[in-house]
């Protein structure tokens, strides 16, 4: 049965961004993007909110046309263009090629489309990951803490009223210092 996973670089301290929106702290050398490559390619499709999409549109449909970007960089602009893609957004009004327009996320439209995929699906973006933790859509999360402490920015996990239980299935750490931290989600 097909999954839905999550995959998230995190500092030390636990923020997704820093103050001002950046990323330039993630701590993405060859190894590890070779690594994304390697996993991210036996995706059923990417699922992802409107920034996140955006965001990665803008730059990787070409990324392998620019002679600067070589190796697991230029692989990576194959697996985005190939990959479906699923964008929940309430304010776009279409998207580029391969990619699906979603605007509310429904529980049962999106097991749906899990269990139509071809393969996992893995959801980016904050925000819509928030969303599909309350509803209980996460069944696995992938965590790359980043060798750093930022001091403030925006936290991934959000309060919530609601304990969930994980199971550690992966630990891997990296010549770079990233270290992997995979959990499934354990329900009752």
């Amino acid at each position: 049965m097909n999954r839905i996973v999550t995959s998230i670089s995190l500092s030390l301290d636990g923020f997704f961004e820093g103050p001002d929106q950046d990323i330039d702290w993630h701590t993405v050398d060859e190894e590890v993007h070779q690594h994304f490559n390697d996993y991210l390619r036996t995706m059923g499709g990417f699922v992802e909110g409107r920034v996140t999409y955006e965001l990665m549109e803008e730059f990787w449909p070409t990324a392998d046309q620019d002679p600067d970007n070589e190796g697991p960089m230029a692989e990576f602009a194959g697996i985005w263009r190939d990959m479906p893609k699923f964008v929940f957004s309430r304010t776009l009004e279409s998207v580029g090629p391969g990619a699906t327009l979603l605007h509310e996320v429904d529980p049962e439209q999106v097991r749906s489309l899990r269990d139509a995929a071809s393969g996992d699906l893995v959801v980016g973006g904050a925000d819509l990951v928030e969303s599909f933790r309350r509803f209980d859509l996460v069944d696995e999360y992938r965590i790359y803490i980043h060798p750093v402490i930022l001091g403030r920015g925006r936290p991934f996990f959000r309060d919530t009223e609601e304990r969930q239980g994980l199971r550690l299935l992966e630990t891997r750490t990296f010549g770079n210092g990233v270290v992997l931290l995979r959990y499934e989600t354990v329900r009752a």
